[in-house]
């Protein structure tokens, strides 16, 4: 009788940290979505909001490992961050496009110019 309650406790404690692992970190956003990230940035010892905004080519990963790469173009060529989910130093996330893609990796955004991989947006 005491083991059954124990696992009984064990599960309760489980089912009670996955909840706040899935509240805390549930972003709404997938592939081809134009995202802007609000990165925390420490200079010394000030602490300043950065933004991040591009299109989200990628997401990985299931649980504490998943992971997303964020590409933007930036004078002519571009620039990629991968974040985790997980990550303390994302403050905020704001999705401003949903994409229209059939693919979850769009690694072909890399190979074309800013005009030309424009995403077209969802309706």
């Amino acid at each position: 009788m005491t083991d059954n309650m124990s696992l009984r406790d064990i599960h309760k404690i489980k089912k009670m940290s996955n909840k706040n692992k899935n509240s805390n970190n549930s972003y709404d956003f997938r592939s081809g979505d134009t995202i802007e990230l609000g990165v925390k940035v420490t200079e010394g010892e000030r602490t300043r909001i950065q933004n991040f905004k591009g299109v989200v080519i990628k997401i990985r990963g299931t649980g504490v490992g998943k992971s997303f790469t964020v590409r933007k173009s930036d004078q002519n060529f571009g620039v990629e961050r991968t974040f985790p989910y997980e990550c303390p130093s994302i403050d905020s996330v704001k999705v401003l496009r949903k994409g229209k893609v059939r693919r979850s990796k769009l690694y072909y955004l890399r190979g074309l110019s800013e005009k030309r991989s424009r995403i077209k947006e969802l309706r």
